[in-house]
């Protein structure tokens, strides 16, 4: 049920506090209270709750906020919860009246949110984000026109440093309300015109998983199974507890795992001796279940589960889930060992999220990554987004059209230009892209052209523009450089699948709403950015770039303002 849905933030002034309403107007958390859009996200995260029914809610922009902070902060869910009740400036940015010493919410709370806070609700999220920065540069770009930026502070809020200068909206994008309908000619409606810039790619989120061997998976099965064993045993009324020769096993796989480079044939023994016990276990297992949960026969044959059998109270839905995932490792590795064989359909490589699948990359020192494969785009302003996310492997390359016509639903046109690996360029994306006016930044297909007198300096502005394009794709491996260095996408640590997701996609809102900060208290960008483009452009004569460094080194006023806590 939702609870004070319209909530305001508490203006900085009148913001009580021990500290007797010391704040500081430049604190980080406190010029990014200034600028995420709340109201929007209360919308969003309120959405799905009913008004009227169910237990009250907390409230959307604390929640909201413990997530931001959880993932900005790289902190583990306890963690978060009591640097917020230590904390004035966290509990400004989530919302509170005013400082309380009371824990805000259960650490536990992190994992239903998550479960709530799926793909949908983080889409509204990043429209609302995108909405928010194309208004700041929309009124940074007219006040630069009307010549009172130097006079006025942003109009979003009040803490803004004075003396900021304005900002360009980069490539000069339009918003989707500029470009919904475009010019009419004769009555009807024109498509616009294709303008902007995709940058598309795909990298792996690594799930915090111990690295999986065959050997590993079914020693951790056969103890899981011998603990089941031990739950089962006291509620089926034998006498005597079956054998599961449980120290033997782990003598026989002590003895294997200490050896620096066994053979393969003693590798392949000690996993037929795993097997072995583990088919002992699952027999005893069933035969325990078959006496505290008979079977009656069916009608047509077969058994089937006695209905006036209640379950045993102490064998929970998890004990039955392990042994469905210890019996689905049993029989791969039992394929795998009989056919021997290295790779399975769906193969399971963590028993605790049987969800993971191996990925084969091909990177430089990880052949092989585990975790969700995930396609992201990139636009004009630096804003990343999760366009695809699936736990199998698969091609990206055949995910650009989705991107591409959720680029047009975004902002009501095509892009002009599409940047990407060479995996994407396919002939299907080629011809998908040449359509629709759109230019693929790659190297064209097929035996490459003969240089003559006539065709010389096409063909070298050709390969400039190749240059150009490949640095303009730098970007996107930088947003996911910093994703995974500075905000754990590197290491999932949540268990589930949707819980990851969610948590995959919590790390982009909070680079973006990073991005949106570095927008909003900014200095001299025009001049910034000009000079980035102008750099990056003249980095196709490498002999240059030494010189041009230098200059940009020593342009007045071009650095960002350094903000009270760096993000």
């Amino acid at each position: 049920m939702i609870r004070d849905p319209n909530r305001k933030q508490p203006s900085l002034p009148g913001f009580e506090s021990p500290f007797e309403r010391n704040l500081d107007p430049n604190n980080r958390w406190v010029k990014l209270a200034e600028v995420v859009p709340w109201e929007e996200f209360a919308a969003a995260y309120y959405s799905g709750m009913s008004v009227d029914q169910g237990t009250p809610a907390k409230p959307a922009r604390l929640m909201v906020g413990a997530v931001i902070i959880k993932h900005r902060q790289r902190w583990t869910d306890e963690e978060t919860v009591l640097q917020i009740q230590e904390n004035p400036y966290l509990q400004f940015f989530c919302g509170f009246s005013g400082f309380t010493l009371e824990q805000p919410f259960a650490p536990s709370l992190f994992v239903e949110i998550r479960k709530r806070m799926g793909a949908t609700m983080y889409a509204q999220f990043e429209q609302s984000v995108d909405m928010k920065l194309t208004e700041i540069l929309a009124k940074r770009k007219k006040s630069k026109q009307s010549g009172s930026t130097d006079k006025d502070p942003p109009s979003s809020g009040q803490n803004a440093p004075q003396g900021t200068d304005d900002v360009e909206i980069a490539a000069d994008s339009e918003s989707p309300k500029q470009v919904e309908s475009g010019p009419e000619s004769d009555g009807e409606a024109v498509e616009a015109k294709p303008s902007g810039k995709l940058i598309i790619d795909a990298t792996v989120a690594e799930q915090a998983i111990r690295y999986p061997t065959d050997l590993g998976l079914l020693n951790e099965a056969r103890e899981i199974s011998e603990r089941l064993i031990d739950l089962l045993f006291p509620m089926s009324g034998l006498q005597k507890k079956p054998r599961t020769y449980r120290q033997k096993a782990r003598q026989d796989f002590l003895s294997l795992v200490k050896k620096r480079k066994p053979w393969q044939s003693t590798l392949r023994r000690a996993i037929r001796q795993q097997l072995q016990y583990l088919r002992r276990n699952l027999g005893h297992i069933d035969a325990l279940l078959d006496r505290i949960y008979p079977l009656e026969p069916a009608p047509l044959g077969g058994l089937r589960p006695n209905p006036n059998q209640k379950w045993p109270d102490g064998f929970l839905y998890r004990h039955l889930r392990q042994l469905w995932v210890i019996r689905a490792v049993y029989d791969q590795q039992k394929y795998m060992y009989d056919n021997r064989l290295r790779s399975h359909p769906d193969r399971i490589v963590s028993i605790s999220q049987p969800h993971v699948r191996p990925i084969i990359r091909g990177k430089a020192g990880v052949a092989v990554e585990f975790g969700a494969k995930l396609s992201a785009s990139l636009d004009d302003n630096g804003l990343a987004r999760v366009d695809e996310l699936r736990w199998d492997a698969f091609n990206e390359s055949s995910d650009l059209p989705n991107q591409v016509e959720a680029f047009k639903k975004r902002h009501g046109h095509y892009p002009a230009v599409v940047l990407a690996d060479g995996i994407y360029g396919t002939r299907d994306n080629r011809r998908y892209c040449k359509d629709r006016g759109i230019r693929f930044g790659g190297k064209p297909l097929g035996r490459p052209r003969k240089e003559t007198e006539a065709n010389r300096e096409e063909l070298r502005e050709a390969k400039r523009q190749r240059r150009r394009d490949h640095l303009e794709r730098i970007p996107i491996e930088g947003k996911f450089g910093q994703g995974k260095n500075r905000h754990g996408l590197a290491k999932i640590r949540a268990k589930l699948a949707d819980t990851s997701a969610s948590w995959i996609r919590a790390i982009f809102l909070v680079m973006n709403l990073n991005l949106l900060v570095r927008f909003f208290f900014v200095r001299n960008w025009p001049s910034l950015h000009a000079a980035r483009a102008a750099l990056l452009t003249r980095m196709v004569a490498w002999h240059s770039l030494a010189g041009e460094w230098g200059s940009f080194q020593r342009l007045p006023q071009v650095r960002p303002m350094r903000l009270a806590g760096a993000f």
